[in-house]
Formats: C-alpha cells, structure tokens, sequence
C-alpha cells in the first residue's frame, strides 16, 4: 500500500517537472490568445494611407516659373489659344502677378474679361487689388473696384475689403474721404471693428490730432468695441516718439489694468521713447523686467537698443548686445544687421558694410531693398564703382532697384573709368525692368560724361533750352 503511494506520488512529480521544464504546456489562461491579436513583441502593422494629390494645373506651374512681367499675358493668351478654359484660380494668379508690377492696364483688361465670362471671383483678389492701387497711389480705382464687386463682379462686400479701402484713403492723405467712409458704413450694412476704428485712430494721430483719436477711442468704448493691443500700441508709439513719455505709460498702465496684455511691441515703444529722451540704461532694465510681466524679449526689443547704439557710434557695444543677442537663441533679422550697414556707410566705410551684407546672406538673412541701398550709396559715394556695380547686379537679380539719382552716380562713374560695356549693361537692366533716367538726369548724365567735349556741351545746352 504504501509503495503504491510512493509510486503515485513520484508519477505527479515526474509530471510536474515536465510541465515546468516544457513552457509550451503551460495552463490554458495564461497561454490563451485571440485569434484575431498578434503577439506584443511584433510590431503594429502600419495602415496604409491613400493620400489624395492634387492633379498639377500645368497653367499655374508654367505661370510659377515666368520671370519675365511681359510673358505673363502671352502664357495666358497661349492657353487660351490650345483649348484651355480658364477660371478664377488662373485669373487670380496672373492678375496678382500684374498687379505686383504694376502693369494695371492689363489688370483691367482681364477684369473686364471676369465681368464678360461671369466668373464668380472671391474677395481675396479684391482686397489685394485695392491694396495695390493703394500703393501706387491709384486711389480712385481703389474706391471704383471696392462699388464695382457687389455690381460687376457678383462678389460679396465684407467688412475686410471695407477696412481695406479705409486704409487705403488714409495711407493716401484722403482723411475726409475717410471720416466719411467711415460715419457712414452703416448705410452699406457694415458695423465698425477695432480695426476700422485702429485706422482712423492713426490717421487722426498722424494729422497731430490727438484729442480727436482720444475722442475716437471714447467712443469705440462707447460702442462696446473691444480695444486690441494694436489700438493702445498706436497710441503708446505716438506719445513716446513726441517725447511724452509719462503719458504714454500712463496709457501702458490702464491697458494693464483693463486686462490687455501688452506684447512685445508695447515694449518696444516704450523703450524707443525712453532711447529718444537719452535714457539708453532704463530702456535697457525696461527689456529685462518684461520678462518678469509674462512677455519674453524679442527681436524687435534688441533692434530698439541696437539701433540707439549705432546712431551714438558704440557699434562695439551694439556687436556685444548681438552676442548677447544669439546666447539666448535668437536669429537676427534684416532689421538687426542693418544697423550695422547703416552704420559703416554713415561712416564711409562701405567695404565693411558690404561684409556685413554677405554675411547676412550667408546666415539665410535675405536683405532688404534698404540693406541693399545703403551699401550701393556706400560704394558710389566713395567712388567705388565697379564694387558698386557688383551690388547694383545683387539688387537688380534680388528684384530690388537703387535710386535713381545714385544710379545715375554711378553711370558717370563708369564712364570716367572707360568701362562702357558696364554703362550698357546697366541700361539693358534698366530697360528690362522698365525703369529709365528723366530728362534732367540724362542731361545730367552727358553733360558729366562730356565735361571736356565742349562741341558736345554746347550742342546739349541747345537742345536743353
């Protein structure tokens, strides 16, 4: 009996032993897996995505690659000619590229094949215009598209192109036109923002009429519009540049206390105003304890103390604040290396100005028709021409243009070095992009050119009178 115990009790631990031993035949629960799972150790299998793309319009590709402003309608006139039907994406392409060249008698014309086609145009394209037209001072047509959109074009009115044609009759000296605009949007169904209101605060402040943009002001209140950081800041960048300091932190501290928090241009200006009135060190603190309000300093804020340092001439303080500057990771922009530029050319060193230039090229900064002026001034007003035509070359490649009067500097320039096919390569840029001398200053160029041909002089003088 007993080694028939024994026997069953070594067959139970034989057993056990194997199961232990073969970890395949563990017990059903803890081996147990749905069918549908995969084990933990493999990876997920990725789904795979059926990302939808765009089919290329090749009107639009081929327009992105036309360089050449006179190009542009003969793409378009091309298309048209094989069969393609053109819709307001490819309208609104070319008309913007137009626009941004000025070329606005074949703006209109195809405004007026949109009209002819009735093709239903957003207001993007109108806003945009307008902003053009603004800019070369075309304000009747600004004012002309804005009633037409409604009319002409199918296109609903809303109160962004309103605040667009606003600007537009400000930025161009047409302030009653503007008030009108303004007391009378109701009747065109539209309720003034803080944005319409910020534009006619600013023209009021630019006149010199700061009671009536205080007035303004009481009244958006009035109204229940809420003040955006840009309405104190317009205000705030007044009163410090007229030297007014106090008031303007005064205005600082009720925007605070009203709940709008000032951005780091609100600094700016406070800063600018305290570099205005020689306080270059309270500015300086004022940087670093905007860091303790919640508002970190940006580049904006450096440029203010960089700039005050390079019209003072400590650019070796100005160098130690860009160190400083990059420490705390940030990048400089076209503003901060200007400084630099603007400095070196006031002094007459243009050559380091132009290093600066290269520099900033270099570090992915891509400089500024105003970076690009100065160091072209720099060169010719030292009498550098050739190195002034290696930059009139960057600019001209850039899209950027020199001014006329350093540009005819220059012309003279090469001509008494004898380098006339640098003097005609200047012309041929000149023509390309459409831009040519006046009268006085081609009477300029050859009378400075010819000093000492006499005969030339006096046949010029001839003709002049």
């Amino acid at each position: 009996m007993i080694n028939l115990r024994l026997k069953h009790l070594k067959f139970r631990i034989s057993n056990i032993n194997s199961c232990n031993s073969n970890p395949s035949s563990s017990t059903p629960y803890h081996t147990y897996r749905y069918p549908h799972r995969q084990p933990a150790s493999d990876p997920p299998q990725e789904r795979r995505r059926t990302a939808f793309k765009r089919k290329p319009i090749p009107f639009l590709a081929d327009l992105k690659k036309t360089s050449v402003p006179d190009d542009l309608l003969s793409l378009f006139h091309d298309y048209q000619k094989m069969g393609f039907k053109h819709d307001y994406p490819s309208y609104s392409s070319v008309i913007y590229r137009l626009a941004k060249i000025r070329n606005f008698d074949a703006v209109d014309t195809l405004l007026d094949r949109l009209k002819a086609h009735n093709i239903r145009c957003r207001e993007t394209l109108f806003i945009g215009l307008i902003g053009h037209y603004g800019k070369c001072q075309l304000v009747d047509k600004a004012i002309r598209l804005f009633h037409e959109m409604k009319m002409s074009f199918n296109c609903l009115r809303s109160l962004q192109s309103f605040n667009a044609l606003l600007n537009v009759l400000v930025e161009n000296g047409r302030h009653r036109e503007a008030d009108d605009m303004f007391r009378g949007c109701s009747s065109l169904g539209f309720r003034p923002n803080s944005v319409s209101f910020n534009i006619l605060i600013k023209m009021y402040l630019e006149k010199g009429e700061p009671e009536s943009a205080r007035q303004l002001f009481d009244e958006m209140l009035d109204r229940e519009v809420e003040p955006t950081v840009v309405t104190y800041n317009t205000q705030i960048g007044f009163l410090c540049k007229r030297g007014e300091f106090e008031q303007g932190k005064r205005l600082f501290k009720d925007m605070v206390r009203k709940g709008k928090k000032p951005n780091e241009v609100t600094y700016a200006l406070l800063m600018e105003g305290l570099c205005l009135l020689g306080k270059y060190k309270d500015a300086r603190k004022l940087m670093f304890d905007m860091d303790y309000q919640g508002c970190k300093p940006r580049i904006v804020n450096y440029g203010v103390l960089m700039s005050d340092l390079g019209k003072k001439g400590k650019i070796e303080d100005a160098k130690s604040l860009l160190v400083e500057m990059k420490k705390r990771h940030f990048k400089p922009d076209a503003s901060i290396y200007n400084v630099f530029v603007g400095y070196y050319c006031r002094e007459d060193r243009p050559v380091e100005a132009y290093r600066v230039l290269v520099e900033m090229q270099i570090a992915g900064c891509k400089p500024a028709a105003i970076t690009y002026r100065m160091v072209f001034d720099g060169f010719c007003k030292a009498g550098q021409f050739e190195e002034g035509l290696k930059v009139f070359n960057a600019m001209s490649t850039s899209g950027h243009f020199p001014r006329s009067e350093t540009l005819r500097r220059l012309v003279v320039g090469l001509f008494d070095l004898g380098n006339v096919d640098d003097v005609s390569f200047i012309f041929e840029v000149m023509a390309k992009r459409k831009k040519m001398f006046d009268f006085d200053s081609w009477e300029a160029i050859v009378k400075d050119s010819c000093a000492q041909n006499k005969a030339l002089d006096n046949l010029i003088t001839e003709i002049v009178s």
